[in-house]
């Protein structure tokens, strides 16, 4: 049995594969780790080439293994998936990423740090509350429209929307919009063929006849 060269680590969250090879390609390690085992278990092994698939945590993984003198390599899932033997299991993906990281053509994914991580946070970040905040507007234009009330496309129109559900009363003060060539201003209410004026639950408003 010959030292190991080559080391595939299939990640989780709690419960780790192993699976080590030598140069030549023969097992020389399959085993399963704790969390709290990983890091022990690489720093008693000689160095060699460890290598992970690019996915949740594995930029973590990668420092903190590389820190211990390995050369640690990520590698894109869809390069790994046609190495699978068998069924798809813990064990099968950690023999998979070894070989594949045994391939002198295999291409990897290149470790990233800290601060770059954290730049990448903020713009999922923002991306994130960008769509929310077009959620809700698109919901609030929606549920007024059931009402009567619509407004002008653009997130500068939408505090009027927000201002005729704070305070109905508001209407009165924007006063009737209409869209005509030259676009919409305002908030824009179909006329009523009623003389009560429609408006949302809450206080209702009603018109008085002219000169009352």
């Amino acid at each position: 049995m010959g030292e190991v060269s080559t080391i595939g680590l299939d990640l989780a969250k709690h419960v780790f594969q192993v699976h080590g090879a030598s140069a030549s390609g023969a097992v020389v390690v399959r085993k399963k780790l704790r969390r709290e085992q990983v890091l022990t278990f690489f720093a008693g092994q000689p160095r060699c080439r460890v290598a992970m698939e690019a996915c949740a945590s594995a930029h973590h993984w990668a420092r903190a293994i590389g820190e211990l003198g390995h050369e640690v390599r990520l590698i894109p899932p869809a390069y790994v998936k046609p190495f699978v033997k068998r069924q798809k299991n813990d064990m099968a993906d950690a023999e998979a990423i070894c070989e594949a990281a045994q391939r002198p053509t295999m291409r990897f994914v290149a470790v990233k740090s800290e601060a770059k991580q954290a730049s990448a946070v903020i713009f999922r970040t923002r991306d994130l509350l960008v769509g929310q905040r077009t959620q809700i507007t698109n919901a609030l234009r929606g549920h007024l429209a059931e009402y009567g009330f619509i407004a002008p496309q653009g997130l500068s129109h939408v505090e009027r929307l927000i201002a005729e559900v704070e305070d109905p009363a508001s209407r009165t003060r924007h006063g009737p919009a209409w869209c005509g060539s030259s676009g919409c201003s305002g908030i824009f209410r179909p006329r009523s063929r009623s003389s009560t004026a429609r408006s949302l639950p809450g206080p209702r408003l009603t018109t008085s006849p002219a000169g009352s």
